[in-house]
C-alpha cells in the first residue's frame, strides 16, 4: 500500500511542478491533492522517493522536484492518456486536409503539433527506402534524354534524368511505361529489382537496355539515404518554457540545428519499446545527446498502408505535460497516416 501511495505522491509532485515550475512541498501536496494522509506522512514518503533518486531538492530551502528517473516512473505508470476533444480532432483534420502536397503536409503537421504542445515539433520526411511506388512516369526530353518521375505512396516525388543513345518512339515508350507500372506499383524496395528485370526480359531485345536503365534509376532512387531530412517547427517555444539560456536553452538550440542528430535520435527511438499506441518517450539523459539532456522527446511513427515510413515527435523540457504531449503526438500521427493513405 505504501508503494502505491508513494507513486501517488510522485504523480502529484510531477503534476504540480509541471503546472507551477516551482519546487513542491509536503504541505502544498496535502492541500492540493486528496492523498488521504497527513503532511507528516507525505514528508516520509517524499524522503523515501528522494532516497530512491526519484525526486531531488534543488536548494536547501526549497521543496522537491522530479528527477529524470522520477519522470520515467511517472510516464511508465500513466494509466490513461486523455484523448483530444472532438473539436480538437476536427480542427486537426480540417487543417491537414487543406494540404496540397507532401511538403505542405509535413509543414502543416509540424505547425499544428508545435501549437498543440507549445513545444518544438519535429517531423521526419517519409523515407524513400521504406516507401512504395505509386506511379512511374517516363517523359522524353529532347532527342537523347528521358525524364524518370517517381511518385511514392507517401506523396514524395523524385525526378531523375537519364541519358540514352536513342529514344524510342512514343508508342514504345507508352508500352514500357505501362508494363513497368503494372509490376512496380505498390512495391517496396525489397523485391522491386527482380520485378522490373522480369519486365525487361519480356520486351523486344532493342528495348531491353532502356528498360534496365530505367529500372536501375528507380531502384537506386528508392535506396537513397542522403536526402533524408526533418522539418523543425516551434523552436521559439523553448524560450517560453523557463529554460535558462546558458545552462540549457543554448545547448538545445545547437543540437536542434544538427539534422544528423535529430535523424539519428528518431532512428534510435524507432527501436525503443513503445506503449500500446506506438508512442515512445526518452527523458533527459536517455536521449544520449549532450545538448538534449535537459529535454524530453516524445515520438511515434506514421506511414501508409500499415507501414511506418517516418516519425513525428515533440521536444520540450523534461518538465513537460507528458499526457497532453503523448496525446497530441499520437493524434497528429494518425491523421498524417490517414492523409498519406489517401
Amino acid at each position: 500500500m505504501s508503494e502505491d501511495r508513494r507513486l501517488d505522491v510522485l504523480r502529484a509532485i510531477v503534476e504540480d511542478y509541471v503546472r507551477t515550475r516551482e519546487p513542491v512541498g509536503s504541505r502544498v501536496l496535502a492541500e492540493r491533492h486528496n492523498l488521504g494522509v497527513s503532511p507528516a506522512t507525505i514528508r516520509n514518503d517524499m524522503a523515501a522517493l528522494e532516497e530512491a533518486g526519484l525526486i531531488a531538492q534543488p536548494h536547501t530551502s526549497a521543496g522537491r522536484i522530479p528527477t529524470d528517473k522520477g519522470y520515467r516512473l511517472f510516464v511508465d505508470h500513466l494509466a490513461t492518456v486523455k484523448p483530444l476533444s472532438q473539436p480538437e480532432r476536427h480542427a486537426i483534420e480540417q487543417f491537414l486536409d487543406g494540404a496540397v502536397d507532401l511538403d505542405d503536409v509535413v509543414a502543416r503537421a509540424g505547425r499544428l503539433l508545435a501549437e498543440l504542445t507549445g513545444q518544438v515539433a519535429v517531423v521526419q520526411y517519409p523515407s524513400l527506402r521504406r516507401s512504395g511506388l505509386r506511379h512511374l512516369e517516363l517523359v522524353a526530353v529532347g532527342e537523347a534524354r528521358l525524364l524518370v518521375v517517381i511518385i511514392t505512396d507517401t506523396g514524395r516525388v523524385e525526378q531523375r534524368m537519364l541519358d540514352v543513345v536513342e529514344l524510342p518512339d512514343e508508342g514504345t515508350l507508352a508500352v514500357l511505361r505501362a508494363r513497368l507500372n503494372a509490376v512496380a506499383v505498390g512495391r517496396r524496395l525489397p523485391g522491386l529489382a527482380g520485378e522490373l528485370e522480369s519486365v525487361a526480359q519480356q520486351l523486344p531485345p532493342d528495348d531491353q537496355d532502356l528498360a534496365r536503365h530505367v529500372a536501375d534509376v528507380v531502384v537506386q532512387t528508392l535506396a537513397e539515404e542522403g536526402e533524408e531530412r526533418v522539418m523543425l517547427t516551434g523552436t521559439a517555444n523553448l524560450a517560453r518554457t523557463g529554460m535558462r539560456f546558458e545552462h540549457a536553452l543554448r545547448p538545445v538550440l545547437e543540437a536542434l540545428e544538427e539534422q544528423v542528430v535529430l535523424l539519428g535520435l528518431l532512428t534510435e527511438m524507432a527501436e525503443d519499446a513503445a506503449d500500446r499506441s506506438g508512442v515512445r518517450v526518452r527523458i533527459g539523459h536517455e536521449t544520449q545527446y549532450d545538448g538534449l539532456f535537459e529535454t524530453s522527446v516524445v515520438t511515434t511513427g506514421y506511414g501508409s498502408e500499415g507501414e511506418v515510413v517516418a516519425a513525428i515527435g515533440s521536444i520540450g523540457p523534461t518538465r513537460m505535460d507528458y499526457p497532453a504531449t503523448i496525446a497530441s503526438v499520437r493524434a497528429v500521427a494518425r491523421y498524417l497516416t490517414r492523409i498519406l493513405a489517401n
